[in-house]
């Protein structure tokens, strides 16, 4: 198996989710855990939400993803699959690194859920007030 493309590796991360993304020069098909991403997401939304990396680097229909995605739900494992095909394209060329930098989409973002609290009913909301 003599493999002679070059194959570009990047870690996402958001929530609790993370996604082991590949690129591979291609024709811009996306495959997530063995399925089409269509198939996997469901929603368009969250389809152009993973493609910015490319729209941001002019790379649209150039790479091939392959990615590997577990933890947490829909929406935080879009948000992963971006963030690694963001780092995967500073891999692919460096010349990438101000495009992404200005969309803001090399940083992982830190926002998680808050745990909840014992005497409370969630996080923060609390037992209805009882007078008498």
């Amino acid at each position: 198996m003599a493999e002679n493309k070059a194959v570009y590796l990047g870690t996402g991360r958001r929530k609790t989710s993370v996604a082991r993304v590949r690129l591979v020069p291609g024709t811009g098909t996306y495959t997530i855990n063995g399925r089409p991403a269509a198939d996997y997401f469901g929603r368009d939304a969250y389809l152009t939400y993973f493609e910015q990396p490319f729209k941001a680097t002019e790379t649209v229909g150039r790479f091939d993803v392959v990615a590997k995605i577990h933890g947490g739900g829909i929406s935080g494992q879009a948000g992963a699959l971006r963030h690694g095909i963001a780092r995967a394209l500073l891999e692919a060329g460096d010349e990438y690194r101000g495009d992404l930098k200005r969309a803001g989409l090399l940083r992982r973002d830190p926002r998680m859920v808050e745990r909840k609290k014992y005497g409370l009913k969630k996080a923060r909301k609390r037992p209805q007030f009882s007078k008498r």
